[in-house]
């Protein structure tokens, strides 16, 4: 679910665009090009997401894809309603994608998720054997697949996944900033609140 930053947490100003379209970088962290349905189906993570914030979680969403087009396992950040700090909507759409598939390995599949994975959702993807990961928006500052680092790059990795970023960077980025600007004016507002003096009588003033 993310889960953000990549925890679920809420976070200051939200993560920041990184690129403008579909990015494909050389050197030390190469990343695959997009498929002809990565829109399609980062599309299905973004309503994830929006039905996310929408119940005050962290709005990320992902999903999962076998090689067939089926989608094995659907997810929005669930951090706040389960109590779980680990219910990342990565997280939660592999374990029903293992459930669907009937083994943990998850080979020719792909994961789509609407914001760069944390550390712990990017191990979970190594973990499952993802092919690919696919995500709209980096996150420069808990990104573990390019973003603040990459995993894959690690030695010792028994597993590397293809790695596409940038795919409805700009429609991520509007639903996190738009979720994390309500927030500020309701904290704001509460603040506000509990700073004006009760309108009910003391009883001295009676």
């Amino acid at each position: 679910m993310q889960p953000p930053p990549d925890s679920t947490s809420e976070q200051p100003a939200g993560p920041q665009p990184v690129a403008t379209s579909p990015e494909v970088a050389t050197g030390p962290d190469p990343v695959a090009l997009p498929g002809e349905n990565d829109l399609r189906h980062m599309d299905a993570a973004l309503e994830l997401a929006r039905q996310a914030g929408a119940l005050g979680e962290v709005p990320v969403g992902a999903v999962v894809i076998d090689k067939d087009g089926r989608m094995l396992g659907a997810a929005f950040n669930q951090s706040v309603a389960l109590k779980d700090a680990t219910a990342h909507a990565e997280v939660l759409a592999l374990r029903q994608a293992q459930q669907a598939h009937g083994d943990f390995r998850l080979t020719d599949c792909t994961l789509y998720v609407t914001k760069e994975p944390c550390p712990m959702c990017a191990g979970a993807a190594i973990l499952t054997r993802v092919s690919r990961v696919v995500f709209g928006l980096s996150d420069p500052k808990a990104g573990a697949m390019g973003g603040a680092f990459n995993v894959m790059a690690l030695p010792g990795v028994n597993h590397r996944c293809d790695i596409v970023r940038g795919v409805r960077e700009s429609e991520t980025h509007a639903v996190l900033r738009q979720f994390f600007t309500q927030r500020r004016k309701e904290s704001a507002a509460r603040r506000e609140a509990a700073q004006e003096p009760d309108a009910t009588p003391s009883d001295e003033a009676l």
